[in-house]
């Protein structure tokens, strides 16, 4: 019979090689979960270093795309132009925290109370490409930091305004049966009336019927239609509710710049010694201060009519207008200035022929007169372009085809008597018309995003 043989201690050396074994497991998993920690602390600070270059990404292109330069400004000195913008926009709203360098760094700005969550920019131009600036903006957080960079190109820009397809400062008057369609959309005959001193903002005396939407800007003004009434399809107090909004937002009243059109009246100026006009044809004219002429007969006015004050121009008879009639003076103190147009209008393209070349870059208005006041006591039949007007009148019968806004200045009352239809083509409207280039702006390309690191 066979007796064991038991050594002494091996249990405890087994324990003890056992012990060692796992606690080289827990410092490994120690090492490993601290790293791991490590890890994900810096993926956080550097998720929260992009989300704060993210948000001075947003803010900056808030400021930017609220900065407006004269479209006079020369190129290379749109960064300072832009730079001064948005100085004077943080001062004007009170905005401390934020600031603009003339050299067009951006300090840090803090976003919170954590340290180190901020972002800072920098605004520069391409040199490559004036019509360009750059945005640099870089985000921190702790020692983590995350750089975005973007590009703005300096476009014209194109005022509300020509949203519409009349706009007037003062009230509104349709005596007869007005009717105003959208030639493609109901979107081409909308309406804005500002009406700060009318409290009645539209007035139709007999039966409605427009296409388009009426925003009136005056919050204590009301309508008036004293017969039936038809918008966008729905009748009654159905069309009021949901087509007429009154307190709407109020948009800018753009002048015109017209001076510099007098450079394209080069075929000389009406005979001063002639007040009375019959059978002509007017190319590239001026009608010089003071005449206050009358033109008895058919007219036909190719190219450009450049009207200076003061001046009250009558025409009596048919006018063709192949081209654009622009005319001087102030929109705020129009006194006198008129043009009368007492037999039937219309209005289209420049002629092909070549010394109208230099024109065809002014393109999108018919009629630029903000120191006039324009009248039509007979049938017109087209308006190839913007009208805007000191104040406007009409009170023939008219159907017409009018392709752009018409603009009234002035705080009275617009008169739009008899019986007149109105259709607006307006979808292949020019963007920026003729004599309305007044302003550059800020637009996102938001295919120039990348991160740079």
């Amino acid at each position: 019979m066979k007796t064991r043989t038991f050594h002494k201690g091996s249990a405890l050396v087994i324990c003890v090689i056992f012990v060692a074994v796992f606690a080289a497991l827990a410092v490994g998993l120690a090492t490993i979960s601290g790293a791991n920690l490590q890890i994900a602390d810096h993926q956080q600070e550097v998720n929260r270093a992009f989300a704060n270059a993210e948000s001075g990404l947003d803010v900056l292109k808030y400021w930017l795309n609220r900065v407006r330069i004269p479209s006079s400004t020369p190129t290379s000195q749109y960064l300072s132009a832009t730079v001064s913008a948005i100085q004077n926009d943080l001062q004007d709203t009170g905005v401390s925290n934020l600031v603009v360098t003339n050299d067009g760094a951006i300090p840090p700005v803090t976003l919170s109370g954590a340290v180190g969550q901020t972002f800072s920019g920098q605004i520069s131009a391409d040199a490559g490409h004036p019509g360009l600036l750059q945005l640099r903006i870089s985000g921190t957080s702790g020692n983590a930091a995350r750089t975005i960079q973007v590009q703005f190109s300096i476009e014209p820009y194109r005022f509300p305004i020509f949203n519409y397809g009349i706009a007037t400062k003062g009230a509104l008057r349709f005596p007869q049966n007005p009717t105003l369609t959208g030639a493609a959309s109901n979107w081409e005959a909308d309406i804005y009336i500002e009406s700060a001193g009318d409290i009645t903002a539209l007035q139709v005396g007999g039966n409605t019927n427009f296409d388009g939407d009426i925003d009136i800007a005056n919050p204590l003004a009301a309508v008036d239609f004293q017969g039936d009434v038809q918008i966008a399809g729905d009748t009654g107090q159905a069309a009021i509710d949901n087509h007429v909004e009154v307190g709407a937002d109020p948009v800018d009243f753009p002048l015109p710049e017209t001076t510099r059109f007098a450079s394209y009246a080069t075929g000389g100026a009406i005979d001063p010694n002639s007040t009375s006009v019959s059978g002509v044809t007017l190319v590239n004219a001026v009608i010089g201060a003071d005449m206050d002429p009358t033109f008895t007969g058919n007219v036909t006015i190719q190219g450009i009519l450049y009207v200076e004050q003061p001046n009250v121009v009558t025409f009596t008879k048919n006018v063709q207008l192949q081209g654009l009639i622009v005319a001087d003076g102030d929109a705020h103190n129009p006194g006198t200035n008129a043009i009368n147009f007492q037999g039937n209008f219309s209005s289209g393209p420049y002629p092909p022929d070549s010394q109208f070349d230099p024109l065809r870059s002014e393109q999108g208005s018919s009629i630029v007169a903000p120191g006039f006041g324009v009248s039509f006591t007979g049938n017109f039949a087209s308006v190839n372009g913007v009208m805007a007007a000191s104040s406007m009148y009409f009170s023939a019968n008219a159907s017409a085809l009018v392709k752009g806004t018409m603009i009234s200045y002035s705080a009275d009352p617009t008169w739009v008597q008899g019986n007149i239809a109105l259709n607006f083509d307006r979808a292949d409207a020019v963007e920026i018309p003729a004599g309305f280039d007044l302003l550059r702006v800020l637009t996102y390309d938001r295919t120039s995003y990348a991160m740079v690191f």
